[in-house]
Parts: C-alpha cells; sequence; structure tokens
C-alpha cells in the first residue's frame, strides 16, 4: 500500500519517524512529502529531516493513506496549507485512509471529517474533535480514520496503521517482532 506522511516546520520528530519505521517494517510504501518547498524540514525540537518529495511535484492519485504528525507549531502549519486540506478532503470522500495524531486530529475535527466516529488526540485539543466520541486512547480506528493521542503513542500509532492497511493479525505480529510491551 502507498502511504504519504508531510512534513510542515515544528512536526513532532518522534511522530514521524516511529511511524514510518512501523510502517516501512510492514514493507508498506511510505513517501516522505514536505509541504515547505524545501526537501529539509525542521521538527519541533530542532531536527532536520531530509522530505523524499516536494508536495508541488507529487500526483497523490495512486495513494492509499495520508499521515498528519502533530507537533506545535507543525500542525497549524499543516491546517494552513490549502492544498493538503483539499487533498484530505478527497481522501476522505473516496473512502481512503486518512490518519493523524497528537495535535493533528484537530484538523480532521475542524473539517467534520469526525463526526459519529471514535478519535483521540492529545490532552488539551479534545474540543476541537467537532463530532467525534473522543477517548484517550493511544489510538482508535475507525472507518477511514485513525488517529492516535501522542509522541509516547507514536509505535501504537503506527501499529494501528499497519492494521488499517493489512488486517490486525498482520499487526499483531509485527508488534511481536519488534517487542512492543503488551
Amino acid at each position: 500500500m502507498k502511504c504519504y506522511i508531510f512534513l510542515a516546520e515544528g512536526f513532532e520528530d518522534s511522530e514521524a519517524v516511529n511511524t514510518i519505521d512501523v510502517l516501512r517494517r510492514a514493507k508498506e510504501d511510505v513517501k516522505i512529502v514536505s509541504i515547505t518547498g524545501n526537501n529539509l524540514v525542521t521538527s519541533s525540537h530542532g531536527i532536520a529531516i531530509q522530505a523524499e518529495m516536494l508536495f508541488e511535484d507529487v500526483d497523490f492519485s495512486d495513494g492509499d493513506m495520508l499521515i498528519l504528525p502533530g507537533g506545535m507549531p507543525g500542525t497549524l502549519n499543516l491546517k494552513a496549507f490549502a492544498p493538503l486540506i483539499e487533498l484530505i478532503k478527497n481522501y476522505y470522500n473516496k473512502g481512503k485512509f486518512i490518519a493523524a495524531i497528537c495535535a493533528a486530529p484537530s484538523i480532521f475535527g475542524e473539517l467534520g471529517l469526525l463526526n459519529g466516529k471514535k478519535a483521540t488526540c492529545f490532552p488539551g485539543f479534545e474540543d476541537k474533535l467537532l463530532g467525534a466520541e473522543y477517548t484517550s486512547s493511544s489510538a482508535e480506528f475507525d472507518g477511514n480514520v485513525i488517529t492516535g493521542r501522542s509522541a509516547g503513542n507514536a509505535m501504537l500509532f503506527g501499529l494501528k496503521l499497519v492494521e488499517a492497511l493489512e488486517g490486525k493479525p498482520f499487526a499483531e505480529n509485527l508488534a511481536k517482532s519488534i517487542v512492543m510491551p503488551e
């Protein structure tokens, strides 16, 4: 399956890197996309990550999942990038997977994409999950929407993405192979 993860200045590094790591261990085709116009993107903790492609150079029609790491001001920068917002709505309306962790699920809530769905987010952003049934779970998978709670839950979020793409038994086997705590 093809996944695109989006980096904006100020993204939460562990949410991006751990998610990419888990998906690549699952042999998913994960592409790291910068929305900044530059391949080098700096995280909220000052770590520069090299994106593989620029948003404006990609035709996203072949994708199965879009992924948004959280962090501040990364989440605000993702939200402010109109072409990404249009892409998220397009994927959602086509029944393709959209995923976000930490503060980033607030983007889905503000777009009205969480109505009637279970969702989680970083504590303090619950009121932005408009229409959702908030849970404090590490990760939620409801329909074509996957949400994660925080940097501390990034590996579990990644495994939830694998579950969505490949099924629960596959994700459980991957969790065992990386010796996730039970």
